[in-house]
This record gives C-alpha cells, structure tokens and sequence, in this order.
C-alpha cells in the first residue's frame, strides 16, 4: 500500500473516532427537554448538563500539559483508554441522574475530564502524519468530524428513544472510537510534546500577536458553544408547537453543517501555504482573514435570527449558515497561536488558549440561557454575536500588525490542540 493511500487511512481512522468520541460530550444537551420535565427544573439548572463538561475539560487538559501524559504514552493509547472510561462515566450518569442531580453533574464533569484525553491526542497523530502544505485540509476534515460529532446525539434522539438509550447509545460509539484508534500508530512527522511551563502563562501576555489570537479565540468561543448547547431551545422557542422530531432534525442539520465549513478553511489554508511555500515563509495573515471571514458570516446569522426570529423555515435556514460559518475557522486559531508565541513554549500557549476558551464558554452559555430565559431567545441569539464581533476587532488588528506579515518556517512547531 502506497504512503497516501496509507496517510488517508489513517485520517479516516482519526476522523471517523474523533465523530464518535465527541458525541459524549451533548449527550447531556440533547435531553435536557426530558431530564427538565424529570428534575421539574429551569435552564439554569439543566444548563450544568453542558457546562459540568466544559469545565472537566479545562481541568482534564491542564492535567494531561502539567504531566506532560503525551510524550511517557502512546496518544493512541491515550484516546483508547479516554474512550472508555468516557463511555463508562457517561453510561454511569444515565443510570443516576433520574434520581440524583448532583451526582449526575458530578459524571458529566469526569466525561469532560476524559475528554481532553481524546481531543488532543487526536490532533497530535494527525499531525504526526501529514506536513504543513497537507496539514490545513486534514485538520479541516478532522475538526469537521468533530463538528458532525457534536450533533450526533441530535440524530440519535430523532424518533421516541428514550433519553437514557440516547446517552448509551453515545457511550457505545465511544467505545467503536476507542477500538477504531488502536489501529493508529504514531507518524514519520511525530515530535515530542511541547513542553508546558506554568512560568510562561503570565509571561506570554507580553506577546501582541498572542493577546490578539487569543482575543479572537475567546469571541469564537463565546458564540460557538453557546449556539451548539442551545439551537434546539432557540428552534423550540420559534416555534412552540414543532414536534420533536423535525426539532432534533433541524438541530443535527445545522450543528453538522459546519463540516463543510472546516473543510472550507482547510482548503484555503493549504492553498495560501503553496502560494508561499519557496521563499519559505508563513503570512500569518492570511490565516487571519479566514477567522474574519467567517465570523463576520456567524456574526451576520445572529443579528439575522434574532430579526427573523418569529419566521420559522427562515431561521431554520439562517441556522444551516449559521452553523457552516460558527465553526470554520476553529483549527486557525490553534494553528495561529502556535505559530506566533515563542517556540520554546507552544505548549503552554496551546493550554492556556483551551483553558481560557472553554473557561470563558462556562460564562456564555449560562448568560445566553439566562438571556433566552428572561427576556426571550430572539434577545439570547443576538447577545451572541458579542463574541464574533470582538473577534473580529482582534483579528484585524492581528492582520495590520507590521510583524504578521511573516514567520519563518523553520521556527514553527506543530499544533497540538484543537480550537474546538
């Protein structure tokens, strides 16, 4: 077997266990209607559904760049063994959370731990196994996985299965993920883990080009999780005689949509890569003006859905682009950070970047929903468009910057954590 016919093997392994894999982490989400009407709760307590695992991710991804996991273990074995337990963890949260809410949280947040075992670790195989001139389209596909995995509990809720087959269901493709990554081995590219140095963190605010990656980061994460945990209550709200069925449809449809999206971003970055590839330079730009494209796109759809807000069939289209723009430029901004903080510490910098998105994810989603819940989901879509517009300000500061023009390919590491 030829090297890319085998490289694409690999990607699909990667791709097809990181759909799987994530769809743990809205398992949660997609029945928070049932576990509402079971817990004769609000959002502001089935909201924890989502945000129990944003925050078991920050502290399982500090956990995993403080120990330093991925160069004393195999990444592959890593995700193996994260699938699992993410399975275990996420069936043990079905059997419990009828009854008791707090340990039911208590499962999610361990999923979330889990979580930063698979992401990751995904990422740096990839990398391990494709160069930068390929590596924009294969990133693209992987975070477009990703996406489409994220609203795979949406599919699996279409129809009357009950909310705890759904999450074992979800529990049960972990499992199919674990067993599809032991067929992955590390790549001829692999290189060691960068090293995290919690020193640097306070250090690194001292970097322009990073404060505004980072800034840019922080608004797409503001919008994006917020619209992927809430467009079926926002669909719902729209529209409150919908049935369930054509809800949980829509929802998969827009969520899912975003693989086109990253596979867009993908291309086009491979494509400015070529265009500067002899004189071996980076136009850190050029990446810039993919994030700004496609927040400026997310942004427009959520002052759009809050305008046509009581059009049904035209939300439900707004959402598809929606959904197609709000996650596009996620693998840029990792690969952006990596490529602008100091070399020696691109681990750190990758952490600090996840940590503070999904830190800063816990907020937004609590203000959307306490947005929708106070004064309507019209006002909760529109609030959302705060963060694509500070991303936006940051990036095209980041592109104006005399020193963006360029950096050197030969002072360049690999990324080794998604932006999603």
């Amino acid at each position: 077997m030829g090297a890319p016919s085998f490289r694409s093997r690999i990607l699909l392994f990667i791709a097809v266990a990181e759909l799987l894999a994530k769809s743990l982490w809205f398992s949660g989400t997609a029945v928070i209607p049932q576990l509402s009407r079971q817990w004769h709760a609000g959002v502001s307590l089935t909201s924890w559904l989502t945000l129990s695992v944003q925050l078991g991710f920050v502290a399982g991804a500090l956990i995993l760049a403080a120990s330093n996991l991925l160069d004393l273990v195999s990444a592959a074995w890593i995700f193996a063994a994260s699938g699992v337990l993410g399975a275990i963890f996420n069936g043990a949260f079905a059997l419990v959370a009828a009854d008791h809410v707090g340990l039911a949280l208590f499962f999610r947040f361990l999923t979330g731990v889990i979580a930063a075992g698979v992401y990751p670790t995904g990422m740096k195989l990839l990398t391990g196994w494709f160069g930068r001139e390929r590596r924009g389209l294969a990133m693209g596909i992987v975070v477009g996985a990703i996406t489409v995995g994220a609203a795979l509990p949406h599919a699996v809720h279409i129809g009357s299965l009950p909310w705890r087959d759904v999450v074992y269901v979800c529990s049960g493709f972990s499992l199919l993920a674990a067993a599809l990554m032991l067929g992955v081995r590390e790549g001829p590219l692999h290189v060691a883990q960068p090293k995290f140095d919690a020193r640097q963190c306070v250090q690194a605010l001292g970097n322009r080009r990073l404060r505004l990656a980072n800034l840019g980061y922080l608004g797409h994460m503001w919008e994006l999780y917020s619209m992927w945990g809430w467009i079926t209550l926002l669909l719902a709200a729209a529209r409150p005689g919908a049935s369930h069925n054509s809800l949980e449809t829509l929802s998969f449809a827009a969520i899912a949509a975003g693989f086109v999206g990253c596979v867009w971003a993908g291309y086009v970055s491979d494509r400015n890569q070529q265009r500067v590839h002899d004189s071996a330079i980076l136009d850190v730009r050029a990446r810039a003006r993919v994030t700004v494209v496609a927040m400026v796109a997310s942004g427009t759809c959520c002052v759009l859905a809050a305008i046509f807000f009581h059009h049904f069939w035209l939300l439900a289209v707004i959402s598809l682009v929606w959904g197609v723009s709000v996650v596009a430029d996620s693998a840029q901004f990792s690969t952006i950070v990596s490529e602008v903080s100091d070399q020696r510490y691109v681990g750190t910098a990758l952490t600090m970047q996840t940590a503070m998105g999904f830190l800063l994810t816990a907020v937004s989603i609590r203000v959307v929903a306490a947005i929708g819940t106070a004064y309507g989901w019209r006002w909760a879509a529109l609030s959302m468009a705060i963060g694509p517009a500070m991303g936006v300000l940051a990036m095209m500061r980041l592109r104006q910057a005399p020193e963006a023009a360029g950096v050197s390919q030969a002072a360049m590491a690999i990324p080794d954590n998604p932006a999603v």
